[in-house]
């Protein structure tokens, strides 16, 4: 073997090459453009996150999966209500312990909806903190890096809510090799008494159709064939473009792309929840039967209060057309319990119309006083006791009812996609039409079939039913 004309023993050849795939490889894992991001809260949040990276990456700068292997420290924050921002705050001193380490200079950075609201106060409180961006900001994430490596720091706080510009590239999901989420929405214009949103993501502002539908075909092509719409209130959407609700249209053309198998509608409100959009959801099969309707209440006097526009008659009546024009349909919902001035009748009520209404999956929240909301000065508040005593009322309702539900489900062949194996790698853990994911039970799948692949989707009879969660087998199992 020669080299430059001289001789080159196979040895010195090999050490030569050894040397130079060491010195790529330390330029490669260089910290100096390194980062680590968590992201806390919503799947909202999780898109933004997304988002964020993609920008990241294109600026020459590289994700990692350990705090301690990164330059930059990112914690995506979620706001929202008190629980949110104590996980957020915990977090945000968890990841600046990293930046006592020695061997380098570390920065961190708060982004979303608490620096959003409270940038100032994150300044002032926690001088571990390097910079902040809020809501607005995603799309300058780079800069944010690119300023603090070069000058040791970022001097701007968060803009006005308002920008989608982040949302308008293409990203890599972070979720399983099967289903990714498509914001199509940024905002929320329905002034709910209680909520923050309105003032840390600005008014509502739909993407364009063609921007979401050239997204989904993208996402569709890398194997992502469960499409999950999202946003505030996904049955707005279009409203503030053209002063139509075009979410029917928006699903006609995803649904019409060829490698989509499943499109997911999360996050419904019931007075936009259209004729057209139902008998769609009845004649597309590639729309899930799965809605996730926050309902918040079933009192009136209630519902008044909360500035919700739905009556207990007319959310009975939407969800009785729903069941009967949609078969087999699992409805998901939220309500909340302790806002100011509920009585005891007023929670009466509420359990009166979930024993009636029957929810397959109920999430119950305790009611958080947010400043700048109406419902932080209303009074009087109930007794945090009681708001207490009421959840876990309402909880265990529903445990008994998810049961029932869940039972009559027991010998249904179902499409399950594999996500994971368990602990003990007896089982896959899976979900159907009827589980969203992150926020609802799982499918255990018991098969001895071999070449099984995670992201796979087969047919399962479900055999088995707990309060929560569902067992199947597969097909070639439960014939024997």
């Amino acid at each position: 073997m020669t080299t430059g004309g001289h001789a080159c023993h196979p040895s010195d050849f090999i050490s030569a090459v050894r040397q130079m795939l060491r010195c790529r490889l330390n330029q490669d894992l260089s910290p100096k453009q390194t980062y680590y991001l968590l992201s806390l809260g919503c799947t909202k949040n999780l898109v933004d996150s997304e988002s964020m990276s993609q920008i990241l990456l294109e600026r020459g700068f590289r994700s990692v999966d350990q705090p301690e292997q990164a330059r930059f420290l990112v914690v995506n924050t979620c706001g929202f209500i008190q629980s949110a921002k104590e996980e957020a705050i915990a977090a945000i001193l968890d990841l600046a312990e990293y930046k006592k380490a020695e061997e380098q200079t570390r920065f961190l950075i708060v982004a979303g909806c608490l620096p959003q609201r409270y940038a100032r106060d994150i300044l002032s409180s926690m001088p571990e903190v390097d910079a902040v961006i809020g809501t607005a900001d995603y799309v300058r994430i780079a800069d944010v890096f690119s300023s603090l490596q070069a000058y040791g720091r970022w001097d701007q706080l968060p803009g006005q809510a308002g920008s989608i510009e982040h949302l308008m590239i293409n990203r890599k999901p972070s979720t399983s090799p099967a289903h990714a989420y498509i914001k199509i929405a940024e905002g929320c214009s329905n002034r709910c008494a209680y909520c923050a949103i309105p003032g840390i993501r600005g008014p509502y502002r739909s993407r364009p159709l063609e921007d979401l539908v050239n997204e989904a075909e993208a996402l569709s092509r890398q194997g992502y064939d469960e499409l999950i719409l999202i946003a505030q209130d996904t049955t707005r959407y279009g409203l503030d473009l053209d002063g139509r609700l075009r979410l029917p249209d928006l699903l006609r053309a995803i649904c019409a792309l060829p490698q989509v198998r499943l499109v997911r509608i999360l996050y419904v409100y019931a007075d936009t929840m259209t004729d057209e959009l139902i008998d769609l959801m009845r004649d597309e099969p590639k729309i899930a039967r799965y809605l996730d309707l926050p309902i918040q209440h079933a009192s009136d006097r209630m519902l008044g209060l909360m500035n919700r526009r739905d009556t207990a008659t007319s959310l009975k009546a939407l969800i009785e057309r729903l069941r009967q024009t949609l078969p087999g349909l699992i409805l998901r919902s939220t309500v909340m319990v302790g806002f100011p001035g509920e009585t005891a009748d007023d929670f009466r009520q509420l359990m009166k119309f979930l024993k009636e209404i029957r929810f397959d999956r109920l999430g119950c929240f305790i009611f958080s006083p947010e400043e700048g909301t109406p419902a932080y000065t209303m009074r009087p508040r109930v007794r945090r006791q009681t708001a207490e005593n009421r959840y876990h009322a309402v909880m265990q309702l529903q445990k008994d009812l998810s049961r029932q539900s869940n039972l009559a489900r027991v010998g249904q062949i179902v499409d399950v996609t594999l996500e994971s194996t368990d602990q003990d790698g007896i089982f896959y853990v899976g979900r159907s039409y009827g589980e969203a994911p992150d926020v609802d039970p799982v499918i255990y799948v018991a098969a001895r079939a071999y070449g099984l692949q995670i992201g796979q989707t087969i047919p399962v009879r479900l055999v088995d039913a707990g309060d929560y969660d569902l067992t199947g087998v597969t097909l070639d199992e439960s014939s024997e």
